[in-house]
């Protein structure tokens, strides 16, 4: 028994060897390596597409009038986004080989079908070039691997968690943003009735404001600032679809300037969970705001623009009345 257990524990430290032995980083022969893409240059990167092990995937690529999010129509994508991670690509070397074989890609995460984040570029020429990102041994580092190839290498130039998977990690999430100072008045139309809001001064008021009412100068603002500042979650495109609900809104809201300048903003139906569907008529495109940016436009009463009464207090009997004695 006691030969078996030397036997089998002989066998565990040479398999830990040979898992040691090959998964160990190695410098390459020369030295700092050779760089994976050597002609890349940012410039001529005409689309990007990256994709997480779930599937999910962001897509963007190049337009005449610059980076567009494919899956929303082109809506306009932040070039100083895109840019640092092609110039990370560019920066791949050979300079730290881990493994050789095949057999590796499944562990280290970065086979055709299992990996961390999936990277595929074009360039001008038409042609389209792969890596995968997989594990990470240490925070600095990942291992990656060249679509086509065998050798899985480590690199400290990008890692996985630098490649966002939402929308709004490469897009202005300001969707539209109107100066309130310029403007004169402010109407909201729910299913809760028709506000408008008059500019005072510096201050905002309701137009019908009633005797005894008192504004909530706060919860104006409130109103003000998300109609005025509309910050996105994701882009849908630039076509209207009946699920968005803007044919009849939930909400419609007309800004107005001195200068005569009228601005809208629909705000649809709920959208993909608890997004609301938007468009405002200062933009060719359809988005999707979270509902803590719409609700007050969609949920507002009147009652919500005004300070609430102050409820009168009930006298209590004094402690030194004498209690009128009964017959």
């Amino acid at each position: 028994m006691k030969r078996h257990q030397l036997i089998l524990a002989g066998v565990l430290i040479v398999q830990l060897i040979l898992s040691v032995i090959t998964f160990w980083p190695k410098k390459a022969a020369t030295g700092a390596g050779t760089l994976v893409f050597p002609d890349l240059k940012a410039e001529n990167v005409t689309a990007l597409t990256i994709t997480d092990e779930t599937g999910a995937k962001v897509a963007l690529r190049k337009t005449a009038s610059g980076w567009g999010y494919a899956d929303a129509d082109d809506y306009p994508a932040l070039e100083s986004k895109i840019t640092p991670i092609i110039e990370k690509l560019a920066k791949l070397t050979t300079g730290t080989l881990v493994a050789r074989n095949a057999a590796s890609h499944k562990q280290l995460k970065v086979a055709d079908d299992t990996f961390v984040r999936r990277i595929e570029f074009t360039t001008q020429d038409g042609q389209t070039h792969t890596v995968y990102l997989g594990t990470a041994p240490r925070y600095t580092a990942t291992h990656f691997r060249v679509g086509g190839q065998n050798e899985t290498y480590l690199t400290t130039e990008i890692a996985t968690w630098e490649l966002y998977m939402t929308a709004s990690s490469w897009v202005d999430t300001v969707y539209t943003q109107i100066d309130a100072a310029k403007l004169t008045e402010i109407v909201l139309e729910n299913a809760n009735g028709v506000f408008t809001l008059i500019k005072d001064g510096d201050a905002w008021k309701l137009a019908d404001l009633a005797e005894g009412e008192v504004l909530a100068p706060g919860k104006v603002n409130d109103v003000v600032s998300k109609a005025t500042r509309v910050t996105l979650f994701k882009p849908l495109g630039a076509a209207e679809k009946p699920e968005y609900g803007l044919a009849q809104p939930l909400a419609v809201v007309t800004l107005k300037n001195a200068d005569g300048g009228v601005y809208t903003l629909r705000v649809g139906a709920k959208y993909d969970g608890s997004n609301y569907a938007v468009k405002s008529s200062e933009s060719s495109y359809y988005v999707a705001v979270t509902e803590y940016n719409v609700k007050p436009l969609v949920e507002n009463t009147r009652a919500s623009f005004l300070q609430e009464p102050t409820p009168t207090p009930t006298p209590t009997p004094s402690a030194d009345v004498t209690p009128t004695p009964q017959p």
